[in-house]
């Protein structure tokens, strides 16, 4: 018969280097890594470089973000885990499979786009962005939003989703003597804050009654949570969902979304469109249905009414967005944003109900990379525009094929993708394919609260491109010095590298769609 001192005992014979030390797989961890590394190659380098070159910093984190991008390839196919418990080597906190590495890749790609756009917009802002501490937060902010759909921890969730969010807070407010973005990076941070201490609590609930904080133990466990910590537990879901909310920019949690995005520089309104969101919902995804899938009757009803409302609040918004008013286009992108988050939220909640919840999570990781690559080509459309109309009102797009065609016909092209209407195919696709899940779980209600919403997103997209295509209001020699505005490179290749994703996306559906008929764990 054992004494409780014989396996502290045995403990403590094992050698400590051997308790302690384990091999890191470093391909594993790449992505974010590089990422991060470039980060602090850029601050230092900022340092040392004198003010009449600092646009080279740009161009170092835009090669950064491209390796960090190529170190995806090794990884395809090759599902890798890396610090590991030593005595469970399938209990680890990080994980490089399906979902992680398109998760990543769209957030590299998303920061390489953005990093593109930003190249132009600290160059036009003439000092009023520092270059340094822009292209540092950016990578900062990228390599966390890299890490975290490969956590599988929630303590590396948390710190992940922190390194994504508090840099972004700067970026937004960066621009120097603006009352505007002053005020958006306020109302971001205030609702950043408040949902990173409504997660921490929950998180810390679900922690206390489980007794660990790697994902799968927690899935093991709070299943058999006693009578005592089965409130605690249910507490910590419902406060971690409320968390997760805010950052998805879900109804009533985004109320932060339109001034942020008008008052950040556009570039970084782009990013938060897009990185922000693959945030928000790669860690709701990992919660959910990793960590907490017998708690599904819980967080799948209240995902549910989240989708709807988000949805249709965000919809109605943007429909009721003028024309005239100053940065309108802007305004209907944010709230066309919340309204798409509605559409992302679908398949997680029917995840709950679904026998094959992978196949529903695949639907929201395709429609998430579709939405990636046309919603940053109508911001990179947004951002040439805006050079030319500073106020950049969607009237002042009036007349746009007529003065510049190419652009026009993009931006219109981008439209159709998000409303899902040909020659948009793989935007026609992605809403099946979300629409399905729903119906699939049997989620009917919400499957025609998504149909309906669809029809009110027509009206303000075909607005929009319609009015792409009529009689421009400006007098003839101004269309034609609008027609001779030369786009800078690196804004043109913004929208060079967007238009052939969302044109390849819709010649080859498959690419992404296969998701949602395989699943991604």
């Amino acid at each position: 018969m054992s004494t409780p001192a014989q396996p502290l005992a045995e403990a403590l014979s094992q050698p400590l280097a051997q308790n302690l030390v384990q091999s890191v797989d470093w391909l594993a961890i790449a992505p974010p890594t590089v990422t991060a590394v470039v980060g602090l190659v850029v601050l230092v380098t900022d340092l040392f470089v004198p003010d009449a070159r600092k646009s080279l910093l740009g161009w170092i984190s835009v090669a950064g973000l491209a390796a960090a991008a190529l170190t995806l390839l090794p990884l395809v196919n090759d599902d890798r885990s890396t610090f590991c418990l030593t005595g469970d080597a399938d209990v680890c906190s990080y994980t490089a499979d399906t979902f992680t590495l398109a998760l990543q890749f769209l957030v590299l790609g998303g920061a390489l786009v953005t990093a593109l756009l930003s190249v132009t917009a600290v160059k036009d802002a003439d000092r009023g962005l520092p270059e340094g501490e822009f292209w540092f937060l950016l990578l900062s902010s990228a390599a966390g939003a890299a890490l975290l759909p490969a956590s599988r921890d929630l303590a590396t969730l948390i710190v992940a989703l922190e390194v994504a969010s508090l840099p972004a807070f700067a970026l937004v407010g960066l621009r120097q003597g603006d009352r505007r973005s002053s005020e958006a990076a306020l109302k971001f941070f205030l609702s950043s804050v408040t949902a990173t201490a409504v997660s921490l609590m929950g998180i810390s609930f679900v922690y206390a009654s489980t007794g660990t904080l790697y994902l799968t133990q927690v899935a093991e466990r709070v299943q058999d949570v006693d009578g005592q910590l089965a409130t605690l537990a249910q507490t910590g879901v419902v406060l971690t969902l409320v968390g997760f909310a805010f950052k998805t920019a879900a109804v009533p949690f985004h109320f932060w979304v339109p001034d942020t995005y008008v008052g950040a520089p556009l570039p970084i309104a782009a990013y938060l469109s897009v990185i922000g969101k693959a945030v928000g919902f790669s860690g709701l995804i990992l919660v959910t249905v990793i960590a907490l899938p017998s708690y599904a009757d819980v967080w799948g009803p209240a995902l549910a009414v989240l989708a709807a409302l988000t949805m249709t609040v965000g919809n109605v918004g943007a429909l009721r967005q003028r024309a005239t008013r100053a940065y309108s286009a802007v305004r209907l992108l944010a709230w066309s944003s919340v309204g798409q988050a509605g559409y992302l939220l679908v398949p997680i909640a029917a995840a709950a109900y679904s026998d094959d919840p992978e196949r529903s999570i695949g639907s929201t990781v395709a429609y998430a990379l579709m939405y990636a690559a046309v919603n940053l080509g109508a911001f990179a459309v947004a951002a040439l525009v805006g050079r030319m109309r500073a106020r950049n009102r969607v009237a002042d797009y009036r007349g746009l094929y007529a003065s510049n065609p190419l652009t026009a016909l993009l931006l219109a092209f981008f439209l159709l993708c998000l409303a899902g209407l040909p020659p948009g195919v793989i935007g026609l696709f992605a809403k099946v394919t979300v629409f399905s899940a729903a119906v699939d779980a049997g989620l009917g209600w919400l499957a025609v609260v998504m149909a309906a919403n669809v029809v009110i997103a027509l009206v303000y997209y075909l607005q929009w491109t319609a009015l792409l295509f009529r009689a421009p209001e400006e007098a003839p020699e101004e269309a034609a010095a609008t027609a001779r505005h030369r786009a800078p490179a690196p804004l043109t290749a913004a929208i060079g590298v967007t238009a052939v994703l969302a044109v390849a996306l819709s010649g080859a559906p498959q690419l992404i769609l296969r998701f949602a008929a395989t699943g991604l764990f």
